[in-house]
C-alpha cells in the first residue's frame, strides 16, 4: 500500500457496513516503516458488502476507503479511493433521503395482511362483551356528533355564514367533525400503543412501526361510519349529493400521512415520557377549539388566535371538507398542495424519529 510517509506513524483499520455505515470490528494497528506498507486484511466469511477504511490513528479525518463483496467464497475488491469523513456523511444522507421515503411505504405494504388483521382485532375488542358488539363503531361517531351539534346549533345556537337555519349549523358542523374524528383518535391513542404491545417489543422479531399506522386506519374506519352518516342525512337536507365529493381521497392523502407523522412521534416519545398521553389529550382540547369546526371563522376573532389558526393544517382539510360536501367547488388548491408538502415531511420525519429511538425501547419498557 502507497501514499503513507514517515516512520512512526501508526495506521488503524476497521470494517464497516457501506449501506448504513454501521461498524463491524477493527483490526490491529499497524507501524508503518518506510514508504510501502503491507496490512494484510481479513474480511468476515459471509457473504455480503464490505468496506475498508484505513487511516493514521492520530488524524483520522481523512482515509483511505476500499470497497469489497464476497459472494459464494470470492473476494472482490474495487479500487482503492481517498476520502473525508464529511464527505462520507455527505453521501450516506444523500442515498438516505429516497430510502426515508421507500422504506416506511414498504414495511408497510409488506406487513399489510398483518395490519388488517390487527385493526379489526382492534376496533372488535374495544367492544366485545357489550351489547350492542361491534354496532357502537357506528353508534360513537353518531352520538358524539349528535351530542355537539345539540349542545352548539340548538343550546348556544351558533350558526355558519349567511344559513342561519339549525339544519344548516349541522351540515357544516358534521363536515368539519369528520376529519377531526380519525385525527384525534388516532393521535390521542398513540402515545400509549407501544406500551399496550410491549410483549412484540421485548420477546418477538415484531415490525413495530405498524402500530401507530394501525390506530390510523382504525381512526379512519370511525371517519367512515361518520361519512356514511354524513351521506344519508346530506340529501334528505340538499336534495343532493355534489359531484366535487370526488376530490374526497385528495383531502384523505395528506390527512392519513399528517396522522401517521403525528403518531409515529408521539408513540416513540410515550415510552420515555409516560406523561404524554395526558398531555396529548388536553392539547387536542385546545386543538379542537383553535380549529373552526363548532364556530363560524366569519366570526370575530383575535389576531393573535388568527395567526396561529392560519398554520392549522386541521383548518385546510375542515375548509376542503365543507368545499366538496357542501358547497359544490373543490378545496383551494395552493393550501391542499401546501398540506400535502408538508404532511409528507411530517410522516418521513416522524419515521425516522421511530426508528432511531425503537433500539432504545426494550431497555426502558
Amino acid at each position: 500500500m502507497h501514499g503513507f510517509n514517515g516512520a512512526g506513524t501508526v495506521l488503524g483499520w476497521q470494517v464497516l457496513d457501506p449501506d448504513s455505515g454501521a461498524f463491524l470490528f477493527e483490526g490491529e494497528w499497524r507501524e508503518i516503516r518506510g514508504t510501502d506498507v503491507d496490512l494484510r486484511l481479513e474480511l468476515p466469511s459471509g457473504d455480503g458488502p464490505y468496506r475498508v477504511q484505513v487511516a493514521p490513528v492520530a488524524d483520522r479525518e481523512r482515509f483511505i476507503v476500499i470497497d469489497a463483496r464476497v459472494a459464494d467464497g470470492r473476494l472482490e475488491v474495487e479500487p482503492p479511493e481517498v476520502a473525508s469523513a464529511a464527505g462520507l456523511r455527505r453521501a450516506r444522507l444523500l442515498q438516505a433521503i429516497p430510502k426515508a421515503f421507500l422504506y416506511p411505504a414498504r414495511s408497510l405494504w409488506q406487513n399489510h395482511k398483518l395490519m388488517a388483521s390487527m385493526v379489526r382485532r382492534d376496533i372488535l375488542s374495544r367492544y366485545r362483551g357489550s351489547f350492542a358488539g361491534a354496532l357502537w363503531t357506528f353508534l360513537n361517531p353518531l352520538l358524539l356528533m349528535l351530542t355537539y351539534a345539540f349542545v352548539f346549533g340548538m343550546v348556544l345556537k351558533q350558526r355558519f355564514g349567511a344559513d342561519s337555519s339549525p339544519s344548516g349549523y349541522v351540515l357544516y358542523f358534521l363536515a368539519g367533525m369528520l376529519p377531526w374524528l380519525a385525527f384525534s383518535e388516532a393521535v390521542g391513542r398513540s402515545p400509549y400503543v407501544i406500551l399496550e404491545h410491549r410483549t412484540f417489543v421485548k420477546k418477538l422479531v415484531f415490525p413495530l412501526e405498524t402500530l401507530p399506522v394501525n390506530l390510523v386506519i382504525s381512526g379512519a374506519v370511525t371517519e367512515l361510519f361518520g361519512l356514511a352518516i354524513f351521506l344519508v342525512i346530506l340529501p334528505v337536507a340538499r336534495g343532493r349529493i355534489p359531484a366535487t365529493v370526488v376530490w374526497l381521497p385528495a383531502l384523505l392523502g395528506p390527512q392519513l400521512l399528517l396522522a401517521a407523522g403525528l403518531c409515529w412521534f408521539l408513540a416513540a416519545l410515550g415510552i420515555f415520557i409516560r406523561d404524554l398521553g395526558q398531555i396529548t389529550g388536553f392539547v387536542l382540547t385546545i386543538w379542537f377549539f383553535l380549529t373552526p369546526i363548532c364556530y363560524s371563522e366569519s366570526q370575530s376573532i383575535p389576531a393573535a388566535i388568527a395567526r396561529v389558526l392560519a398554520f392549522n393544517p386541521l383548518l385546510i382539510l375542515v375548509r376542503g371538507y365543507r368545499a366538496i360536501f357542501l358547497e359544490g367547488r373543490p378545496p383551494q388548491i395552493g393550501a391542499l398542495v401546501a398540506l400535502w408538502i408538508g404532511s409528507a415531511a411530517l410522516a418521513v420525519l416522524g419515521h425516522a424519529w421511530f426508528h432511531r429511538l425503537r433500539r432504545s425501547f426494550a431497555d426502558v419498557i
